[in-house]
C-alpha cells in the first residue's frame, strides 16, 4: 500500500534529515529506527514527507488504555494486513509489523511510541524485552523497516541507554530545531534585522516558525497568537511541558528565571530561595529535554563552577518572560497590544541579542572552519589593571580556537548606535590580558571579528582598512553567510 502525504507540497526543508532517512531505508541495516524530538519539533511531517511514494504504513498511539490503545492501532493495520487483525500484547503488534514486510520492503512507522510503555519500571522492562524477542525472530527474515517516533525525548533516548532491552537493536535519529539558514524560507523577508527578531521570537521549532514567521508584522502576530488567550500559541508550552513532566512547579520556576538570562545555579538557587543541591535534578531532566543548556568559558571544563545555564529554545524563553508571567491578567482583560506596548518593545532587543551573538558564532564556524575547530564565549576574572578601573570580570562574546589557540575572536552587539573603535580598546586592554592570563594562548595571527545591528562608525571602518585582521560584518553578510 503506497502511502500518501497530502501535504507533500507545503513540505520545506530538512534536506539532511530526509538524506539521512533516505540512506537508512536503503542500506542493509535491520535495526530499527529510534526517531525523536522535541514536541512541535516537526517530527511527523518529516516521517510522513519520508514515506511519501514508498510502501508504508503509519501508526499512531494516543494516551489510551492498553486494551482501547491495541484496538485503536488494529484498525490502523487493517488497510494493511487486509483484515482487522486481533492484537493480543505489544509483543503481537511488532510482530505484525515486521510481517508486513514479509516478501517485499515495507516502512512502518509507531509514531509516540512511549505511549505503549507501562510507567512501572519492572513492566517496562518486561515489555522491551518482549519487543526484543520479537525483533530477534522476525526482523532479519522480514523486509520491513521499522520506524519508532517519540517527542518523550528522555523516554526515547533511555531505550538506547545500558540495561535497556532494546540496546543495540536500535539506530538513532534525532531531529533537532531548525537553524536559522534552514528556517529561512519559512521566515518572512522582511529585511536583516526583522528577519532575525522573527527567529529570536519563534525559535527553531516548526509549529512556531509557521505561527510567527509571516503572514503580517511580527507585533502584530505576537498579540494575535502568543497574547490573546484565545490564540494558537498562548498555553501551548504549558501544555507540550505538562505533557511530559510529572510535577511542573519547580520546573516552571527555573525556566521563568532563566527567561531573563542565563545564569549560574548559585543565581537560580537563590533567586528561588531553594538549596543549590536541589537543582542539578531538575536542571539535568530539562537539558534531557533540549529545553535548557549549560555553557561554560571556552577554555573551561563542564563540570567547572563557572558553568552558566539558559533556555535554548528561543520561543520558550519569549513565553516565559512575557506570556507566562501575564497570563492571568490576559486573560481578565489586559489588552494584547497595551501588555506589548509596556513591557516587551522595551525588552525586544535585550531578548534578541542572545539569539544574535550565537548567529555571529555560527557564522565563524560555518566561515573560519579552516582556523577554528571551537567556537564559543568566554568569561572570567579581570586583571590588575582591570581591577584598578573598577572593573571585575571579563567577557568576550565570541572566541575561535584551533589546534589548543586562539585565532578568532570577536564582540556581537546588538545595539542601535553604531560600533566604534573604543570597542578595540576594551578588547585589548583588558578583555584579551585576563583571557590569556588564565592560560589560553593565541594563535600566531589572531582576526578581530565584530558584528553589529546597525553598523559601524567610519573610525572603525578605516581602522578594518588598515588591519587586515580586523573584519567587520555586516547584518547582510551575516544573514548571507549562514
Amino acid at each position: 500500500m503506497t502511502f500518501t502525504f497530502h501535504a507533500v507540497d507545503r513540505f520545506v526543508n530538512r534536506d539532511h534529515d530526509l538524506a539521512a532517512l533516505e540512506a537508512w531505508w536503503a542500506s542493509e541495516d535491520r535495526n530499527a529506527l529510534n526517531l525523536h524530538g522535541r514536541r512541535r519539533v516537526g517530527k511527523s511531517w518529516l516521517f510522513r514527507r519520508f514515506a511519501h511514494g514508498k510502501p508504508a504504513t503509519v501508526l499512531v498511539a494516543e494516551r489510551l488504555a492498553p486494551g482501547a490503545q491495541l484496538t485503536r492501532l488494529a484498525v490502523q493495520l487493517e488497510g494493511s494486513v487486509g483484515v482487522l487483525p486481533q492484537i493480543a500484547d505489544v509483543a503481537e503488534l511488532f510482530r505484525l509489523m515486521y510481517r508486513l514486510g514479509a516478501e517485499e520492503p515495507h516502512l512502518v512507522v509507531l509514531d509516540e511510541f512511549p505511549y505503549l510503555l507501562p510507567t512501572a519500571t519492572a513492566a517496562r522492562g518486561e515489555l522491551l524485552t518482549s519487543i526484543q524477542a520479537v525483533m530477534e525472530e522476525e526482523r532479519d527474515r522480514s523486509k520491513a523497516k521499522v520506524v519508532l517516533c517519540g517527542s518523550h525525548v528522555q523516554q526515547m533516548q533511555a531505550l538506547m541507554s545500558e540495561g535497556s532491552a532494546l540496546r543495540g537493536r536500535l539506530t538513532t535519529l534525532r531531529v533537532d530545531p531548525l537553524r536559522f539558514g534552514e528556517a529561512a524560507r519559512l521566515i518572512e523577508d522582511t529585511g536583516a534585522v526583522e528577519r532575525i527578531e522573527r527567529y529570536a521570537v519563534a525559535g527553531g521549532m516548526a509549529r512556531y516558525l509557521a505561527e510567527l514567521g509571516a503572514g503580517g508584522p511580527l507585533d502584530e502576530l505576537i498579540c494575535n497568537r502568543l497574547l490573546d488567550p484565545n490564540g494558537a500559541l498562548f498555553n501551548d508550552p504549558r501544555e507540550v511541558l505538562e505533557h511530559e513532566l510529572a510535577q511542573v512547579g519547580t520546573y516552571f520556576s527555573v525556566l521563568q528565571e532563566l527567561s531573563g538570562g542565563e545564569k549560574a545555579l548559585g543565581e537560580i538557587a537563590g533567586a528561588l530561595r531553594m538549596p543549590a543541591t536541589s537543582l542539578p535534578r531538575p536542571l539535568d531532566t530539562l537539558r534531557d529535554m533540549a529545553v535548557t543548556e549549560r555553557r561554560t568559558p571556552v577554555d573551561a571544563r563542564a563540570s567547572e563552577k563557572s558553568s552558566r545555564y539558559r533556555i535554548s529554545d528561543p520561543f520558550l524563553r519569549f513565553w516565559f518572560r512575557f506570556v507566562f508571567p501575564f497570563q492571568e491578567d490576559l486573560a481578565a482583560g489586559l489588552a494584547p497590544e497595551d501588555l506589548y506596548r509596556l513591557e516587551i518593545a522595551p525588552e525586544l532587543a535585550d531578548h534578541v541579542a542572545p539569539v544574535f551573538e550565537s548567529l555571529c558564532r555560527e557564522w565563524v564556524r560555518r566561515n573560519r572552519g579552516d582556523r577554528v575547530s571551537r567556537v564559543g564565549s568566554w568569561w572570567g576574572p579581570t586583571t590588575k589593571a582591570g581591577r584598578d578601573q573598577g572593573r571585575f570580570t571579563e567577557e568576550i562574546d565570541l572566541i575561535g580556537v584551533g589546534r589548543s589557540r586562539v585565532a578568532v575572536m570577536g564582540e556581537c552587539k546588538w545595539t542601535t548606535k553604531p560600533l566604534s573603535v573604543s570597542i578595540l580598546a576594551a578588547l585589548h586592554e583588558y578583555k584579551v590580558p585576563a583571557l590569556t592570563q588564565r592560560g589560553l594562548k593565541a594563535a600566531r595571527e589572531v582576526e578581530t571579528v565584530l558584528f553589529c545591528r546597525t553598523g559601524f562608525t567610519d573610525g572603525l571602518i578605516e581602522a578594518a582598512v588598515a588591519d587586515a585582521q580586523l573584519t567587520l560584518v555586516t547584518l547582510d553578510e551575516l544573514v548571507a553567510g549562514l
